[in-house]
């Protein structure tokens, strides 16, 4: 927000400098990012009348002007500006002026002496145009201070407001707070109804009250659309940011930009019948006044006339309601749009507004007649025409909130004792109506926030206005006073830190993501339909809350695939969001929502960098399942067939630990790589993060000083035979001096027959008392053959 300090000083005038000024806005909570000059600093040029324009005896394309300078004698100037011509006005560097990168000096130009500079802008660092002299009003008075003519030496402050400050986004806004702050007048503009002139209306009808709570109209006939706008408003509007265009448009900019009123002027003959202010249809589109064509959706409020949408109300304006410079007779709006009505959806259009931005914060209520007052004033003044009465149809209006603040809750988050005469004094610079009740320490002060705060909606709101103006800095900086306490760690639990520790140590690389993501991530990568959606999406593309790590993970390696890197791994520690009716409200919860933390990697290229030591081979599921196990170690997981959408379906598994599922482990399903671009396979695993932090202590065993015997066990049983169940069931009957079970060895071939695979087993015995016998190792070997001949028709491969 870009404000003139002169345009501010006419309502309030604190005896501040600009520089003071500016500090005390900032350490008020309105921060100024930066104080500039408009123009730089130059002397010695005055307002000048070309007088009479020659030829030049020796130049082609220069030009000797006479040029009265207000000395009484015309001076002698070379000129070499195409534009310049006999009666037109232009500032003059008078001989001895400072400009920004020259001196002026008489010089001799082709033989002929030149007694000072006609100026371009950028001559005099106005702005970069140099096509010629810069024409003056012909009103500009001849030897006048160049300076004070365009009066630049003002400043202009640049505001950084947060979000929920749209008060501020006027001058008026921001001339509200320095009178607070420093306790100068305000001078609010005087503004007297104008008398209707004629008896011209135009019916409006608000059919949504939720969207529109009140519509102000007026009509005025025979304005003068193609009157030049004045040079004062102009130069106003341009110090402000604001791009002059016409003079109806720059006259409802100047009102917002001063009241924080936004208006819009309708050409009267271009509207067809009633006005209704109604939410979108389907199907209805419109072409808006920046000439792009869009479709009116349902949620979207719309002004509308019998043929259909005209407007999106609180954005922008229809081109085909537009006044233009043929405009003769036009409808003045100053409507008020509830915030949650216009919020976001600007941004579905991919452009926004000043008038969008302002109210999606928050524009004051109160204010629509007098928007409609002073705007019809400046027309008149500006294009004439004759006013007719101002129609103001209110449907619904926000509640007047009041708000209770405790004293002694506000001592506390303030950290000081601030009075409570002090904060009646805030309240009352601050314009708050207020009643006090009870005595300190349990004085409480009911406000009423008025209607161009919105941000006034608990406790804490006020107590921030009374910290701001008590002031930041009379609020003693005290570090907290905690005693130290020394708190045990449980053993049996681990941070999430030293997860990120163990796969950095496996050499993935960790990535932080959005939460919310595209749409489509959700379809594809979750099979989730019903996605939780954002209110107010930042993109269209994050849209909606994840309710899995993997889509993000896959963004990332198409992200460094892009880049030419080819060997890539990645993982994240985030939380996915579920829709779960069962959940209440808690610390990491919302009603309705569940929020887990979730941990995923991704792995995509060679297994190993290149080296001379090692053929190179792409990464496989078994390379990220050793990985997997490194990350639960000491526990050991279980894997069992099934399917995930995003997962391919030979090369998956849902990871079991202790008997529940926590995650999954597997490949890429084709479709999405195809999809998402990704030359070759992607290996990934997510899992729940918080069965990975619990961890089992360790336990005392013996280490036996006899050897152990090894014995091998090879079984043909069903292709459908999980190696996972085998090795469950011998774990539950396992002979007391079996030490371990591993698989070494899967085999299918014509002499087993088909549908059939030979599974072989290293069974490692050993006792801590003796040394094993061939007996006994057989006994153990036998149960063993046991349990899977009855369990899965298991018989040995011969």
């Amino acid at each position: 927000m870009k404000i003139p300090e002169s345009w501010l000083r006419e309502f309030v005038d604190p005896a501040l400098s600009a520089k003071a000024l500016a500090h005390a806005l900032t350490m008020a909570g309105i921060e100024v990012e930066t104080v500039e000059p408009v123009a730089p600093a130059f002397s010695g040029v005055v307002v000048a009348e070309v007088v009479e324009v020659g030829r030049h005896p020796n130049a082609d394309r220069l030009t000797v002007c006479k040029v009265d300078i207000g000395s009484g004698t015309p001076v002698a100037i070379v000129c070499g500006a195409p534009n310049v011509a006999a009666g037109m006005k232009a500032p003059c560097a008078t001989v001895g002026a400072e400009l920004p990168d020259m001196t002026i000096r008489p010089v001799t130009m082709r033989g002929v002496e030149s007694q000072g500079m006609l100026c371009s802008a950028r001559e005099l660092g106005l702005s970069g145009d140099h096509s010629g002299l810069l024409a003056l009003s012909q009103d500009a008075p001849v030897g006048a201070d160049f300076r004070d003519y365009l009066d630049l030496d003002d400043r202009v402050f640049t505001l950084k407001l947060t979000p929920n400050r749209a008060d501020c986004l006027s001058v008026l806004g921001v001339a509200r707070e320095v009178a607070a702050i420093t306790g100068a007048k305000l001078r609010e503009r005087d503004i007297h109804p104008i008398p209707a002139r004629c008896g011209a209306t135009h019916p409006v009808r608000i059919s949504d009250p939720d969207g529109c709570g009140r519509f102000t109209g007026r009509v005025i006939r025979n304005v003068d659309a193609g009157a030049a706008t004045p040079q004062w408003m102009k130069r106003r509007l341009e110090r402000a940011g604001q791009r002059s265009i016409s003079a109806l448009v720059d006259v409802t900019n100047y009102v917002m930009l001063e009241l924080g009123r936004p208006l819009h002027v309708y050409d009267l003959d271009r509207l067809e019948g009633e006005i209704d202010v109604r939410w979108g249809r389907k199907g209805e589109r419109l072409k808006l006044l920046n000439e792009q064509t869009v479709e009116v959706y349902e949620d979207v409020l719309a002004i509308t006339d019998a043929s259909g949408a005209i407007g999106l109300a609180g954005i922008m304006g229809g081109d085909g309601t537009k006044a233009d410079l043929g405009t003769r007779h036009i409808l003045l709006e100053s409507a008020f749009f509830f915030p949650a009505a216009i919020a976001g959806r600007a941004r579905r259009y991919n452009f926004a507004s000043d008038a969008s931005h302002r109210f999606e914060r928050g524009v004051d209520y109160d204010n629509n007649v007098a928007g409609i007052e002073r705007a019809t004033r400046l027309i008149l003044d500006i294009c004439g025409g004759e006013a007719g009465p101002v129609v103001d149809t209110v449907a619904k209006l926000p509640e007047q909130r009041s708000v209770r603040m405790r004293v002694a809750r506000a001592h506390k988050v303030i950290g000081v004792p601030v009075p409570s005469e002090d904060i009646a004094d805030i309240f009352a610079r601050l314009g708050l109506a207020f009643t006090q009740e009870g005595v300190e320490p349990n004085e409480v002060f009911t406000v009423t926030a008025p209607s161009f705060r919105f941000d006034m909606e608990i406790e804490e709101d006020l107590i921030e206005e009374v910290a701001r103006l008590y002031g930041f800095d009379r609020i003693a900086a005290h570090p907290p006073v905690a005693p130290a306490m020394m708190r045990m760690e449980p053993e049996r639990m681990r941070s999430p830190h030293a997860l990120r520790e163990q796969l950095a140590a496996c050499d993935y690389q960790e990535v932080i993501n959005f939460s919310f993501v595209d749409e489509s991530w959700e379809a594809d990568f979750a099979g989730n339909a019903n996605p939780i959606r954002l209110l107010n999406p930042i993109a269209s593309q994050q849209s909606v809350m994840r309710s899995t790590l993997i889509g993000s993970l896959v963004a990332n390696v198409r992200y460094n695939l892009n880049r030419k890197l080819g060997r890539i791994r990645v993982f994240e520690i985030g939380r996915v969001y579920w829709r779960d009716p069962a959940v209440k409200d808690g610390d990491l919860e919302v009603a309705g929502v569940r929020q887990p933390a979730r941990i995923a990697a991704a792995a995509y290229g060679p297994a190993q960098e290149e080296q001379w030591g090692e053929k190179t081979r792409a990464v496989d599921f078994y390379d990220l399942k050793a990985d997997l196990e490194a990350l639960l170690a000491p526990k050991q997981a279980g894997y069992e067939r099934a399917l995930h959408p995003a997962l391919h379906p030979g090369r998956t598994a849902r990871v079991v630990l202790e008997g529940r599922p926590i995650g999954w482990l597997g490949e890429l399903h084709p479709r999405w790589q195809k999809k998402y671009d990704l030359p070759g396979p992607l290996v990934l695993f997510e899992l729940d993060v918080a069965p990975l932090l619990e961890r089992d202590l360790p336990e005392y065993r013996e280490v036996s000083k006899f050897p152990p015997v090894i014995r091998d066990l090879a079984v043909v049983v069903p292709e459908t035979a999980s190696v996972q169940g085998l090795l469950d069931e011998m774990v539950l009957s396992l002979p007391a001096v079996v030490q371990d079970i591993r698989l070494f060895d899967v085999y299918r071939g014509s002499t087993i027959g088909d549908g059939q695979k030979s599974l072989a087993f290293r069974v490692v015995m050993q006792d801590t008392a003796k040394t094993l016998t061939d007996e006994e190792a057989d006994t153990a070997m036998a149960r063993l053959k046991e349990v899977l001949a009855s369990k899965f028709g298991a018989r040995l491969r011969t």
